[in-house]
């Protein structure tokens, strides 16, 4: 790793507690079956970052832009993990909503994602249309709804660039 890279991610740890904000989309999910966002909830803490919401919202696109509107205007969460709705089926509708939504994309979280994703699960990591970029300045980070895609997505990528990321939006 380069000096660069570890100065960046030194200072960025001077940020202590990131506000984070978890939003699972499903239309089976509730609060005691939700195992994806424990998991996001549990890394999180593991991490010294502070969960400030977590709430389940069905995978509807008026429900899922209206929290992320929300959530983009009180200004106090600095990144929002989704997860659920990134698959191909009719109800999946958290890609759609994030492409009118984002103003500034962060391709390298899925096409990093649908790679390390390829080597665990093969030719279906392709079906996957996980994304991430920035509505106004709240960063957003969007997986799909299994436990095994948030582990990876979280511990290989999300986890390790949070405080980076969320220095950077704040200069």
């Amino acid at each position: 790793m380069s000096d660069s890279v570890n100065e960046h991610r030194l200072a960025s740890e001077a940020l202590g507690a990131i506000p984070v904000a978890v939003l699972t989309v499903s239309d089976t999910r509730t609060r005691d079956n939700d195992e994806s966002g424990k998991l996001i909830g549990a890394l999180l803490l593991g991490k010294g970052h502070l969960v400030y919401l977590y709430d389940i919202v069905k995978d509807e696109p008026l429900a899922i832009a209206a929290f992320i509107d929300r959530l983009a205007s009180e200004k106090k969460a600095r990144v929002l993990l989704i997860t659920g709705g990134t698959g191909m089926s009719r109800r999946d509708g958290t890609f759609e909503v994030l492409e009118k939504k984002i103003t500034k994309t962060l391709p390298g979280f899925g096409e990093l994602f649908r790679s390390l994703s390829f080597a665990e699960i093969g030719a279906a990591a392709m079906l996957s249309r996980a994304t991430a970029g920035l509505v106004q300045d709240l960063a957003v980070f969007s997986m799909p709804g299994s436990v095994n895609a948030v582990r990876l997505a979280m511990e290989k990528l999300i986890l390790p660039e949070l405080a980076h990321l969320v220095r950077e939006i704040q200069k």
